[in-house]
């Protein structure tokens, strides 16, 4: 059967894609309005991934279990494999490819400093979930990481912004004016520091608005309860109504649901047929004057 092996951005959208042991890789992409259907069936067990490397998958050699519930896909021997060839935990430091320093913006308040492969262009941007974003400036790959690190320190902004912020953050986005002023703000801050100019070579302010394409605007989905895991003989069976880096907002029978896409990797997925039971999932009624979290 076709495995789920999670979801990708490009440019072009999001698309699920898909591993077989004699027939490899495809992908299906999704589309806003579109339908998101999925079945675990009975007697499923999720396996780990593998690992992804030069542009393709590598098919975990034991075919691990994994965990049912939860947003992780591998097991410990190809999660230590990924973190040995990460930029991000700094194992690859010779990587001789051009990378980008930018600002992300999720939310009055949520800015973020990153990098990503110059090559990649919005995709890691569309993958974060990026209301917007701008990039600074472009270099290689230990000048963009002291960069990165420079301004989270000159700024006071972080290199990661929690998933429940930024989820909570797109319930009252404010308009596009409102936030390009901010991030603007942020882009002028980080001008103003000269130790980072000095090793990248610094691009002009260009705010790069996602929220249309996610299907935040012009009314941005309220789910109604949050898929907690997949599990076998459930599924997920509706329409797409928005979709903000891994997270799907998918309007069903019983209301508009939130599915953290790592939930369905690992899985041999199929179509749900009548009367299949739905995904475990826990209601969200975000009262007004309360203070917890929703997500």
């Amino acid at each position: 059967m076709w495995r789920c092996t999670g979801l990708r951005w490009a440019e072009g959208g999001p698309a699920w894609t898909w591993w077989h042991p004699r027939q490899g890789e495809r992908t299906s992409p999704l589309r806003l309005g579109g339908a998101v259907a999925l079945a675990v069936p009975e007697g499923e067990v999720r396996r780990c991934v593998g690992v992804w490397r030069s542009g393709r998958w590598t098919a975990c050699p034991r075919s691990a279990a994994v965990p049912a519930a939860g947003r992780r896909d591998q097991c410990e021997a190809c999660a230590a494999l990924d973190r040995s060839q990460s930029v991000a935990a700094d194992t690859k430091l010779d990587d001789p490819r051009p990378y980008a320093v930018y600002l992300a913006w999720f939310g009055p308040g949520l800015c973020k400093v990153g990098i990503t492969g110059a090559a990649r262009g919005h995709a890691r941007l569309l993958e974060q979930a990026a209301v917007c974003f701008t990039f600074l400036g472009r270099g290689p790959l230990m000048a963009a990481r002291r960069a990165e690190s420079v301004l989270g320190t000159a700024l006071g902004i972080p290199d990661r912004v929690s998933t429940p912020a930024k989820r909570a953050a797109r319930l009252a986005l404010p308009p596009s004016a409102t936030r390009a002023a901010e991030l603007r703000a942020a882009y002028d801050a980080a001008a103003a520091v000269p130790a980072w100019r000095e090793t990248l070579s610094p691009l002009p302010y260009e705010v790069i608005d996602q929220a249309a394409v996610f299907g935040l605007e012009p009314d941005p989905p309220r789910p109604a309860a949050l898929v907690t895991e997949l599990a076998p003989g459930t599924a997920v069976d509706g329409m797409l109504r928005a979709a903000a880096g891994s997270d799907l907002y998918v309007d069903t029978a019983d209301g508009t649901v939130l599915l953290d896409a790592h939930l369905a990797s690992g899985w041999a997925l199929t179509r749900p047929t009548p009367g299949r039971q739905l995904a475990p999932a826990r209601p969200l009624q975000p009262p007004a004057d309360s203070a917890e979290p929703l997500f």
